[in-house]
């Protein structure tokens, strides 16, 4: 029974296929989904929060979701927003080790708060969108990671710093 609204929270720089298959899954078990940009002003990011924004729309037109961003602690947020879950990604055990932590120190400050982690499908375990940037970076293809919006989106970014001269 669909009872509990569930933030994804995320830097979402870029969305990626593995996202958007946590997504799916999320929207299956939960009443709402709020799936929010997190703005970390201390870490660079290849799009800017409204960039990230405009393309999870496209990439998740259709789907059940609302989408929007956050700054600060993602506890004050989930309680601003009657949030009662976060959902988190797990890839691979290091991912575990980090997010446990996250998720006792969430639970500590907010105690309704739980987390609840979701494996990617087998074939996006090793996808992140630290390794879309760097694939891209050296002009890669990347349109079997993330929807054809992010392909765009990148290849736009990319013609934009084309060295002058």
């Amino acid at each position: 029974m669909k009872k509990k609204i569930a933030v994804y929270p995320g830097s979402f720089d870029p969305i990626t296929y593995g996202h958007i298959d946590i997504i799916d899954r999320a929207c299956k078990i939960f009443k709402k989904l709020i799936v929010s940009v997190f703005i970390n002003p201390n870490k660079k990011t290849m799009f800017t929060a409204d960039e990230r924004v405009k393309m999870l729309k496209r990439a998740l037109k259709g789907k059940n979701v609302e989408i929007e961003c956050f700054r600060g602690l993602l506890v004050d947020y989930a309680r601003k927003k009657k949030v009662d879950v976060v959902i988190r990604g797990l890839r691979a055990i290091s991912d575990l080790e980090y997010e446990f932590q996250i998720a006792g120190i969430n639970r500590m400050l907010y105690k309704n708060i739980e987390t609840v982690f979701f494996m990617p499908s087998a074939k996006y375990a090793y996808l992140s969108s630290s390794m879309v940037r760097h694939i891209s970076s050296f002009r890669g293809d990347v349109s079997k990671l993330v929807p054809p919006c992010v392909v765009r989106a990148i290849k736009k970014k990319e013609r934009g710093n084309k060295p002058k001269g």
